[in-house]
């Protein structure tokens, strides 16, 4: 599995080849640094951690920003391992690029969802609530909470007022609508969980997604373009003196 780390922008509304208007939201990815490679032999999993988002080290305790200075890379605010068998050819320092993921693709997103405090039955598990008709004391509260007669208690699992928002939840089959690398932006089709600003992890799809997703590393593709011309270049000028 591909991943990586990115915050919300916010949502807009884009128009498709049919003319059909369409909602999306508007996410930073990446670049993410690949900070720490987990390997089965190691660690018993494979899993590659990546870093996120920029920090000054005066916000970070010394536990923290001695891991950094360890791996000897730039510090980062966020860390997140992502599950994966594709490890070969990455290494600690490369960075990882939102053109890995490509306009038709779908994803999976988690994050955590918007926290609304502690809500009624009606408002959190969606329930009717009595007649609001003269007379009627119903209201909007649940009712009876357990029988009288058997099992005469509350039954456990019974949905009732409590707390709300504010958990992990992962979106899946989410369809990439656009990418745009010169501004590590992805576009997506839809809604994610979450307030703007806050944390996401974008996965390749389980269900939907490619199976023989790669990671697109930066150094890499830099060290392809830089490394062929030069020596044919000052081979030319040889022959030429």
């Amino acid at each position: 599995m591909v991943g990586l780390l990115g915050r919300k922008f916010g949502m807009t509304q884009i128009y498709d080849s049919k003319g059909n208007c369409v909602p999306v939201t508007v996410l930073e990815v990446g670049p993410c640094l690949v900070t720490n490679i987990r390997t089965k032999e190691k660690n018993g999993y494979s899993a590659v951690q990546l870093g996120y988002c920029d920090i000054e080290e005066r916000k970070l305790s010394k536990s923290v920003l001695g891991k950094f200075k360890t791996l000897n890379v730039p510090i980062k605010k966020y860390l997140r391992e992502i599950r994966t068998e594709k490890i070969e050819g990455l290494k600690v320092g490369d960075r990882i690029l939102v053109d890995t993921f490509q306009a038709g693709e779908y994803v999976d997103i988690s994050g955590i969802s918007i926290g609304k405090g502690f809500q009624g039955v009606v408002k959190r598990h969606h329930f009717v609530g009595g007649k609001r008709s003269h007379g009627s004391m119903f209201g909007r509260v649940p009712g009876s909470i357990g029988a009288s007669s058997f099992p005469s208690r509350v039954v456990k699992g019974m949905r009732a007022a409590g707390h709300m928002g504010d958990a992990s939840v992962t979106i899946q089959n989410i369809e990439i609508v656009d990418v745009h690398p010169e501004k590590n932006i992805l576009v997506i089709k839809g809604q994610v969980p979450g307030v703007e600003g806050r944390l996401l992890i974008i996965r390749n799809s389980k269900k939907r997604g490619k199976k023989d997703k790669t990671w697109k590393v930066e150094n890499q593709a830099v060290a392809v373009d830089q490394s062929k011309p030069a020596p044919s270049e000052k081979s030319e000028e040889s022959k030429e003196s």
